[in-house]
């Protein structure tokens, strides 16, 4: 019976996302009401236990939500992104401005939405094609290989963020394993665009633009990058400083580091360099501008908290001994996370729906799996972030955002973007399972 629910209600998800274009919000929440009645709950158990569910998702990431979309406002609307992209493409040279661009879409995706950041650097990418001969599909593919790759992996994306809440994870170790796994998976996206960019011959399709947009001379590349860096530096030293046998000492230092390198002032201090960016901006303009990034950090706090609250739920059932699961070892559980997260993601396009839904089905049967360890945890939310990826097709927004930017047809982007993702998710899977046999 259990198992029959979870099965109705992850297909109700599915259903409604994709056919009815129900917001997620809506659809998690339904779904989630729906799965406590079918289990047998009180409707007064039921509104509790989404309410304890909701609170404690957002208790500890809301605020991380909130002020890295502030970041990542701030960075695309001062031109900051570009400053970053060139950056990379003046350090790894001309030559290789395929790796080039592959490598700035990792780092911007970081705190910019995938989906704007292609958009934002779609042009460079074709003035740069057009300055160098290769073929600007190897551009195009490059880049969103690179961007997609970030999001699904490296908080404070909030596909990690999320899955790290749900999960009960430590949101530094996902950070510093997310980008050991992250970057690699990147790379594979730059080696499949270079490859797929001498078989495929509709280049010509591709329009080019003359040049690259002007750049804020105001803003220097050392001050683009902080804003990025250093909570990315603050949260990976947190989780240095707190690792079991304490190699920064109990002191002083173990404290500062426990404070500055906690996930909400790490941000909160990345926000103050944002801030820094736009010093010369009218006053009223930057406050449109965080009144766009909260609007935009809304609804993903939102549709967190709706996972959180879904999660919660199934959390009222033995999930494991329904489905038989109790000889199941850790790999097996990170590759059914894997799976259940790329069907997910398949079914519906949304890579994030896909991280928050897979990780509310996941928690409960983390015991089962003896993935308990801070390591393991982290590890389960990156092998959910694999299983996003893979793939992204016709019913994702990124696949469109992709080719309509890059003037290719449906085709072309088929072949390149989204077997480039199936392989990227593979790969990333794949290297989640080796640091799981050696860590």
């Amino acid at each position: 019976m259990e198992l029959l629910v979870i099965g109705v209600v992850v297909i109700f998800i599915i259903v409604a996302t994709v056919k009815f274009k129900m917001h997620p919000i809506f659809s998690l929440t339904i779904a989630a009401i729906a799965s406590g009645f079918m289990l047998g709950l009180a409707p007064q158990e039921i509104m509790s236990t989404l309410g304890e569910g909701f609170g404690k998702t957002l208790s500890s990431i809301g605020l991380v939500i909130a002020f890295g979309t502030v970041i990542g406002i701030y960075l695309e609307k001062t031109g900051s992104t570009q400053v970053l992209a060139n950056s990379i493409l003046k350090l790894i040279g001309l030559k290789r401005s395929p790796l080039a661009i592959n490598l700035a879409g990792f780092v911007i995706s970081i705190p910019v939405y995938c989906d704007s950041g292609f958009i934002i650097l779609s042009s460079l990418n074709k003035a740069i094609s057009k300055k160098t001969g290769i073929p600007a599909l190897v551009f195009a593919i490059a880049l969103a290989t690179g961007l997609y790759s970030a999001h699904v992996f490296v908080p404070p994306t909030p596909g990690p963020l999320a899955a790290a809440a749900i999960l009960g994870a430590d949101l530094g170790l996902v950070l510093v394993l997310g980008l050991a796994v992250a970057i690699p998976v990147s790379l594979t996206g730059y080696v499949w665009a270079r490859f797929i960019g001498k078989t495929l011959t509709e280049n010509e399709e591709i329009e080019v633009t003359e040049e690259t947009e002007t750049l804020p001379s105001s803003v220097k590349p050392y001050q683009a990058f902080l804003p990025l860096l250093a909570p990315i530096v603050l949260i990976a030293l947190k989780s240095v400083a707190d690792y079991p046998t304490h190699p920064l000492g109990e002191g002083m230092l173990f404290q500062v580091l426990g404070f500055l390198g906690s996930p909400i002032i790490a941000l909160l201090i990345g926000v103050f360099f944002a801030f820094a960016l736009a010093k010369k901006s009218p006053s009223e303009e930057k406050q449109g501008w965080v009144a766009e990034a909260f609007k935009q950090a809304g609804a993903i706090v939102l549709i967190t908290g709706a996972g959180g609250a879904f999660g919660a739920i199934l959390r009222t059932i033995d999930i494991a001994s329904v489905i038989n699961l109790e000889s199941s070892t850790g790999l097996g559980g990170l590759l059914i996370a894997f799976v259940i997260a790329a069907v997910l993601k398949t079914a519906q396009g949304s890579s994030t729906v896909a991280i928050i839904t897979t990780s509310a089905i996941i928690a409960p049967l983390l015991e089962t799996f003896g993935l308990l360890s801070l390591t393991d945890k982290a590890l389960v939310v990156l092998a959910v972030g694999a299983g996003a990826m893979t793939v992204s097709h016709i019913n994702d927004s990124y696949f469109w955002v992709v080719s309509q930017f890059s003037n290719i047809n449906v085709k072309m982007a088929l072949r390149g973007h989204t077997l480039g993702t199936l392989f990227q998710g593979i790969v990333g899977i794949s290297i989640i399972l080796l640091l799981y046999l050696v860590l």
